[in-house]
Protein backbone atom coordinates (compact mmCIF):
# COMPACT_ATOMS: atom_id res chain seq x y z
CA UNK A 1 0.00 0.00 0.00
CA UNK A 2 1.34 3.43 -0.99
CA UNK A 3 1.08 6.31 1.50
CA UNK A 4 -0.37 9.72 0.76
CA UNK A 5 3.11 11.18 1.09
CA UNK A 6 4.50 8.78 -1.51
CA UNK A 7 1.70 9.68 -3.93
CA UNK A 8 2.43 13.37 -3.26
CA UNK A 9 -1.26 14.10 -2.69
CA UNK A 10 -1.54 17.34 -0.72
CA UNK A 11 -5.28 17.99 -1.15
CA UNK A 12 -8.46 15.93 -1.40
CA UNK A 13 -11.39 17.56 -3.20
CA UNK A 14 -15.03 16.48 -2.84
CA UNK A 15 -17.47 17.94 -5.36
CA UNK A 16 -20.92 17.19 -6.71
CA UNK A 17 -24.34 18.60 -7.46
CA UNK A 18 -26.54 20.08 -4.75
CA UNK A 19 -28.12 17.51 -2.39
CA UNK A 20 -25.47 14.89 -3.24
CA UNK A 21 -24.38 14.43 0.39
CA UNK A 22 -20.93 15.97 -0.09
CA UNK A 23 -20.54 17.43 3.40
CA UNK A 24 -21.19 14.25 5.38
CA UNK A 25 -18.89 12.25 3.13
CA UNK A 26 -16.13 14.90 3.30
CA UNK A 27 -16.39 15.02 7.10
CA UNK A 28 -16.11 11.25 7.48
CA UNK A 29 -13.21 11.07 5.04
CA UNK A 30 -11.40 13.95 6.77
CA UNK A 31 -11.91 12.25 10.12
CA UNK A 32 -10.49 8.98 8.74
CA UNK A 33 -7.37 10.44 7.12
CA UNK A 34 -6.62 13.16 9.67
CA UNK A 35 -7.83 16.24 7.86
CA UNK A 36 -9.84 19.43 8.05
CA UNK A 37 -12.43 20.75 5.61
CA UNK A 38 -12.17 23.89 3.49
CA UNK A 39 -15.58 24.93 2.20
CA UNK A 40 -15.83 25.91 -1.47
CA UNK A 41 -19.33 27.34 -1.26
CA UNK A 42 -19.91 30.89 -2.45
CA UNK A 43 -22.68 31.51 0.11
CA UNK A 44 -21.74 29.59 3.24
CA UNK A 45 -19.23 32.33 4.01
CA UNK A 46 -22.11 34.47 5.33
CA UNK A 47 -23.20 34.49 8.95
CA UNK A 48 -26.96 34.21 9.51
CA UNK A 49 -27.52 32.47 6.18
CA UNK A 50 -27.69 28.89 7.38
CA UNK A 51 -30.74 27.06 6.07
CA UNK A 52 -30.75 28.52 2.57
CA UNK A 53 -27.04 27.83 2.04
CA UNK A 54 -27.21 24.28 3.41
CA UNK A 55 -24.95 24.61 6.43
CA UNK A 56 -25.79 21.19 7.78
CA UNK A 57 -23.69 21.50 10.92
CA UNK A 58 -24.71 18.03 12.09
CA UNK A 59 -22.93 16.56 9.08
CA UNK A 60 -19.61 17.65 10.54
CA UNK A 61 -20.09 15.40 13.57
CA UNK A 62 -18.31 12.06 13.25
CA UNK A 63 -18.40 9.64 16.18
CA UNK A 64 -19.34 12.50 18.47
CA UNK A 65 -16.41 14.66 17.34
CA UNK A 66 -16.75 17.79 15.21
CA UNK A 67 -14.51 17.88 12.15
CA UNK A 68 -13.01 21.35 11.74
CA UNK A 69 -14.34 23.31 8.75
CA UNK A 70 -12.98 26.59 7.38
CA UNK A 71 -14.39 29.48 5.28
CA UNK A 72 -17.85 29.15 6.81
CA UNK A 73 -19.44 32.09 8.68
CA UNK A 74 -16.60 34.51 7.97
CA UNK A 75 -18.65 37.50 6.71
CA UNK A 76 -21.82 39.32 7.72
CA UNK A 77 -24.83 39.00 5.43
CA UNK A 78 -25.09 42.09 3.24
CA UNK A 79 -21.45 42.00 2.14
CA UNK A 80 -20.03 40.54 -1.05
CA UNK A 81 -17.58 37.71 -1.69
CA UNK A 82 -15.96 36.63 -4.93
CA UNK A 83 -13.61 34.08 -6.45
CA UNK A 84 -10.55 36.30 -5.97
CA UNK A 85 -11.19 36.57 -2.23
CA UNK A 86 -11.93 32.85 -2.04
CA UNK A 87 -8.67 31.91 -3.72
CA UNK A 88 -6.71 34.12 -1.35
CA UNK A 89 -8.52 32.68 1.70
CA UNK A 90 -8.18 29.13 0.41
CA UNK A 91 -4.41 29.23 0.16
CA UNK A 92 -4.12 30.90 3.57
CA UNK A 93 -6.16 28.12 5.18
CA UNK A 94 -4.50 25.39 3.11
CA UNK A 95 -1.08 26.50 4.33
CA UNK A 96 -2.23 26.54 7.95
CA UNK A 97 -3.73 23.04 7.77
CA UNK A 98 -0.74 21.59 5.92
CA UNK A 99 1.79 23.13 8.30
CA UNK A 100 -0.01 21.40 11.19
CA UNK A 101 0.55 18.07 9.48
CA UNK A 102 -3.08 17.56 8.48
CA UNK A 103 -4.73 16.90 5.11
CA UNK A 104 -6.87 19.70 3.61
CA UNK A 105 -10.21 18.44 2.25
CA UNK A 106 -11.82 20.90 -0.15
CA UNK A 107 -15.58 20.43 -0.35
CA UNK A 108 -18.24 22.24 -2.33
CA UNK A 109 -20.43 22.71 -5.32
CA UNK A 110 -19.32 26.14 -6.57
CA UNK A 111 -17.56 25.05 -9.73
CA UNK A 112 -15.74 28.31 -10.41
CA UNK A 113 -14.34 28.39 -6.86
CA UNK A 114 -13.16 24.79 -7.11
CA UNK A 115 -11.58 25.24 -10.53
CA UNK A 116 -9.90 28.50 -9.54
CA UNK A 117 -7.63 26.61 -7.16
CA UNK A 118 -7.44 23.22 -8.86
CA UNK A 119 -6.24 24.88 -12.08
CA UNK A 120 -4.57 27.82 -10.29
CA UNK A 121 -6.43 30.55 -12.13
CA UNK A 122 -4.53 33.80 -12.60
CA UNK A 123 -6.76 36.37 -10.92
CA UNK A 124 -6.63 40.10 -10.33
CA UNK A 125 -8.00 42.08 -7.41
CA UNK A 126 -10.19 44.47 -9.39
CA UNK A 127 -10.83 47.82 -7.65
CA UNK A 128 -14.24 49.46 -7.56
CA UNK A 129 -14.68 52.27 -10.12
CA UNK A 130 -17.49 54.63 -8.93
CA UNK A 131 -17.45 56.69 -12.15
CA UNK A 132 -17.87 53.58 -14.29
CA UNK A 133 -20.75 52.36 -12.11
CA UNK A 134 -22.49 55.73 -12.37
CA UNK A 135 -22.31 55.51 -16.15
CA UNK A 136 -23.39 51.85 -16.37
CA UNK A 137 -26.31 52.34 -13.98
CA UNK A 138 -27.95 54.51 -16.67
CA UNK A 139 -28.05 51.63 -19.16
CA UNK A 140 -30.72 48.97 -19.53
CA UNK A 141 -30.16 45.22 -19.32
CA UNK A 142 -29.75 44.68 -23.06
CA UNK A 143 -27.10 47.40 -23.30
CA UNK A 144 -25.21 45.98 -20.32
CA UNK A 145 -25.31 42.44 -21.69
CA UNK A 146 -24.04 43.74 -25.03
CA UNK A 147 -21.11 45.49 -23.35
CA UNK A 148 -20.12 42.38 -21.41
CA UNK A 149 -20.23 40.20 -24.53
CA UNK A 150 -17.66 42.49 -26.16
CA UNK A 151 -15.09 41.03 -23.76
CA UNK A 152 -15.67 37.40 -24.76
CA UNK A 153 -17.88 34.47 -23.75
CA UNK A 154 -19.37 34.44 -20.27
CA UNK A 155 -17.66 32.12 -17.78
CA UNK A 156 -20.57 32.32 -15.37
CA UNK A 157 -24.12 32.70 -16.70
CA UNK A 158 -25.26 34.07 -13.35
CA UNK A 159 -23.45 37.27 -14.39
CA UNK A 160 -26.53 38.25 -16.40
CA UNK A 161 -29.18 37.27 -13.86
CA UNK A 162 -28.66 40.18 -11.49
CA UNK A 163 -28.04 43.82 -12.45
CA UNK A 164 -25.40 44.35 -9.76
CA UNK A 165 -23.52 41.19 -10.80
CA UNK A 166 -23.75 42.24 -14.44
CA UNK A 167 -22.19 45.67 -13.82
CA UNK A 168 -19.47 44.13 -11.65
CA UNK A 169 -18.72 41.58 -14.39
CA UNK A 170 -18.27 44.44 -16.87
CA UNK A 171 -16.01 46.29 -14.42
CA UNK A 172 -13.83 43.18 -14.02
CA UNK A 173 -13.75 42.47 -17.76
CA UNK A 174 -12.75 46.05 -18.59
CA UNK A 175 -10.02 46.07 -15.94
CA UNK A 176 -8.61 42.68 -16.96
CA UNK A 177 -8.52 43.64 -20.63
CA UNK A 178 -5.77 46.13 -19.85
CA UNK A 179 -3.83 44.19 -17.22
CA UNK A 180 -1.61 41.10 -17.45
CA UNK A 181 -2.68 38.32 -15.09
CA UNK A 182 -0.51 37.50 -12.11
CA UNK A 183 -0.51 34.27 -10.17
CA UNK A 184 -1.15 34.91 -6.51
CA UNK A 185 0.13 31.54 -5.36
CA UNK A 186 2.90 29.30 -6.63
CA UNK A 187 2.10 26.33 -4.40
CA UNK A 188 1.58 23.29 -6.59
CA UNK A 189 -1.50 21.26 -5.77
CA UNK A 190 -1.78 17.55 -6.39
CA UNK A 191 -5.39 16.81 -5.53
CA UNK A 192 -7.38 13.63 -5.66
CA UNK A 193 -10.76 14.89 -6.89
CA UNK A 194 -13.79 12.80 -5.94
CA UNK A 195 -17.23 13.55 -7.37
CA UNK A 196 -20.55 12.33 -6.01
CA UNK A 197 -23.54 12.12 -8.29
CA UNK A 198 -26.96 10.54 -8.48
CA UNK A 199 -28.98 9.43 -11.47
CA UNK A 200 -31.26 12.25 -12.66
CA UNK A 201 -34.58 11.01 -11.23
CA UNK A 202 -33.06 10.26 -7.83
CA UNK A 203 -31.27 13.61 -7.85
CA UNK A 204 -34.60 15.35 -8.41
CA UNK A 205 -36.25 13.44 -5.56
CA UNK A 206 -33.43 14.36 -3.19
CA UNK A 207 -33.55 18.03 -4.14
CA UNK A 208 -37.31 18.29 -3.68
CA UNK A 209 -37.22 16.44 -0.35
CA UNK A 210 -34.41 18.64 0.95
CA UNK A 211 -36.30 21.77 -0.06
CA UNK A 212 -39.35 20.57 1.89
CA UNK A 213 -37.13 19.98 4.91
CA UNK A 214 -35.55 23.42 4.68
CA UNK A 215 -38.95 25.07 4.56
CA UNK A 216 -39.97 23.17 7.70
CA UNK A 217 -36.69 24.18 9.38
CA UNK A 218 -37.52 27.89 8.95
CA UNK A 219 -36.28 29.08 5.57
CA UNK A 220 -38.93 31.78 5.36
CA UNK A 221 -38.13 33.00 8.88
CA UNK A 222 -34.43 33.10 8.03
CA UNK A 223 -35.05 35.39 5.04
CA UNK A 224 -37.43 37.55 7.07
CA UNK A 225 -34.67 37.97 9.65
CA UNK A 226 -32.17 39.03 7.00
CA UNK A 227 -34.60 41.63 5.67
CA UNK A 228 -35.22 42.97 9.18
CA UNK A 229 -31.45 43.40 9.56
CA UNK A 230 -31.37 45.56 6.44
CA UNK A 231 -30.45 43.10 3.70
CA UNK A 232 -32.10 44.52 0.58
CA UNK A 233 -34.20 42.66 -1.97
CA UNK A 234 -31.40 43.27 -4.47
CA UNK A 235 -28.86 41.57 -2.18
CA UNK A 236 -31.24 38.65 -1.58
CA UNK A 237 -31.34 38.23 -5.34
CA UNK A 238 -27.54 38.35 -5.39
CA UNK A 239 -27.35 35.57 -2.78
CA UNK A 240 -29.03 33.05 -5.01
CA UNK A 241 -32.11 30.98 -5.62
CA UNK A 242 -33.51 30.29 -2.15
CA UNK A 243 -33.13 33.89 -1.01
CA UNK A 244 -34.42 35.27 -4.31
CA UNK A 245 -37.64 33.25 -4.40
CA UNK A 246 -38.42 33.30 -0.69
CA UNK A 247 -37.78 37.05 -0.70
CA UNK A 248 -40.34 37.48 -3.48
CA UNK A 249 -42.83 35.37 -1.49
CA UNK A 250 -42.34 37.57 1.58
CA UNK A 251 -42.93 40.63 -0.61
CA UNK A 252 -46.14 38.94 -1.82
CA UNK A 253 -45.00 38.56 -5.43
CA UNK A 254 -45.73 34.81 -5.22
CA UNK A 255 -48.09 32.64 -3.21
CA UNK A 256 -46.38 29.99 -1.07
CA UNK A 257 -47.20 27.21 -3.56
CA UNK A 258 -45.97 29.31 -6.50
CA UNK A 259 -42.77 30.12 -4.66
CA UNK A 260 -42.11 26.48 -3.76
CA UNK A 261 -42.79 25.25 -7.28
CA UNK A 262 -40.67 27.90 -8.99
CA UNK A 263 -37.82 27.48 -6.51
CA UNK A 264 -37.90 23.70 -6.79
CA UNK A 265 -37.68 23.92 -10.59
CA UNK A 266 -34.87 26.48 -10.40
CA UNK A 267 -32.81 24.26 -8.07
CA UNK A 268 -33.24 21.28 -10.42
CA UNK A 269 -31.96 23.47 -13.26
CA UNK A 270 -29.07 24.67 -11.10
CA UNK A 271 -28.04 21.09 -10.29
CA UNK A 272 -28.02 20.28 -14.00
CA UNK A 273 -25.79 23.30 -14.66
CA UNK A 274 -23.46 22.17 -11.87
CA UNK A 275 -22.98 18.80 -13.53
CA UNK A 276 -22.43 20.48 -16.90
CA UNK A 277 -19.74 22.67 -15.31
CA UNK A 278 -18.01 19.67 -13.70
CA UNK A 279 -17.97 17.85 -17.05
CA UNK A 280 -16.42 20.98 -18.50
CA UNK A 281 -13.75 20.88 -15.80
CA UNK A 282 -12.91 17.35 -16.89
CA UNK A 283 -12.53 18.50 -20.51
CA UNK A 284 -10.23 21.27 -19.26
CA UNK A 285 -7.93 18.75 -17.61
CA UNK A 286 -9.31 18.15 -14.09
CA UNK A 287 -9.47 14.39 -13.46
CA UNK A 288 -12.55 13.51 -11.39
CA UNK A 289 -13.15 10.05 -9.90
CA UNK A 290 -16.94 9.73 -9.80
CA UNK A 291 -18.67 7.85 -6.98
CA UNK A 292 -22.21 6.58 -7.31
CA UNK A 293 -24.30 8.50 -4.78
CA UNK A 294 -26.36 5.39 -4.06
CA UNK A 295 -23.37 3.60 -2.57
CA UNK A 296 -23.42 3.48 1.22
CA UNK A 297 -21.21 5.89 3.12
CA UNK A 298 -18.84 3.06 4.01
CA UNK A 299 -18.65 1.89 0.39
CA UNK A 300 -17.79 5.42 -0.71
CA UNK A 301 -15.14 5.57 2.01
CA UNK A 302 -13.58 2.29 0.90
CA UNK A 303 -13.42 3.50 -2.70
CA UNK A 304 -11.89 6.83 -1.68
CA UNK A 305 -9.28 5.24 0.58
CA UNK A 306 -8.33 2.79 -2.15
CA UNK A 307 -7.77 5.68 -4.57
CA UNK A 308 -5.72 7.53 -1.97
CA UNK A 309 -3.42 4.71 -1.01
CA UNK A 310 -2.97 2.40 -4.01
Amino acid sequence: MVSLEEKMINLVTILGHTAAGKTAFAAHLAHRIGGEIISADSRQVYRGMDIGTGKDYKDYLVNGQRVAAHLIDILDAGSEYNVYLFKHDFFRVLTDISERGLMPVLCGGSGLYLESVLRNYRLLNVPHDPALWEDLEKKDYEELEGILKLYGPLHNISDTKNRKRLIRAIEIAMYQSGKPGTSEQDKELNSLVLGISFERSIRRERITQRLRERMKEGMVEEVEGLMLRGVSAEMLDYYGLEYRYVGKYIQKEFSYDEMFSKLNTAIHQFAKRQMTYFRGMERRGVSIEWLDGELSLEEKMERALALLTT
